[in-house]
C-alpha cells in the first residue's frame, strides 16, 4: 500500500494554518527573485533564519542550498545564526 495523498493533504497540507505558511515562503521567493539574489530553477530555498516563514523582513532571510537549509532540528536552540 503506498502514500495517500489526498488524505496527508486532508489533514495537513490542507488546513487553513499550513497555507498561510506556504503563502508566506512563497512570498518570501518572490522578495528574494525581485532583489536579484534568487532565480527561478537556481536549486535553492529562502531560509528564514527565525524558523518562521511568515515572517518575510529582508533582515530574516537568507539563501542557503536545499541540503543545508533541510537538514537541521527544526527547534529553536538547534538553528545556527
Amino acid at each position: 500500500m503506498g502514500r495517500n495523498y489526498r488524505q496527508e493533504y486532508d489533514r495537513y497540507q490542507g488546513t487553513a494554518t499550513q497555507k498561510k505558511r506556504r503563502a508566506g515562503r512563497n512570498k518570501a521567493r518572490r522578495i528574494m527573485i525581485a532583489k536579484g539574489k534568487a532565480k527561478k530553477g537556481d536549486g535553492k530555498d529562502v531560509a528564514h533564519k527565525d524558523n518562521n516563514p511568515l515572517n518575510s523582513v529582508a533582515k530574516n532571510m537568507r539563501m542557503e542550498s536545499k541540503r543545508s537549509n533541510r537538514s537541521f532540528r527544526r527547534t529553536k536552540n538547534a538553528r545556527r545564526a
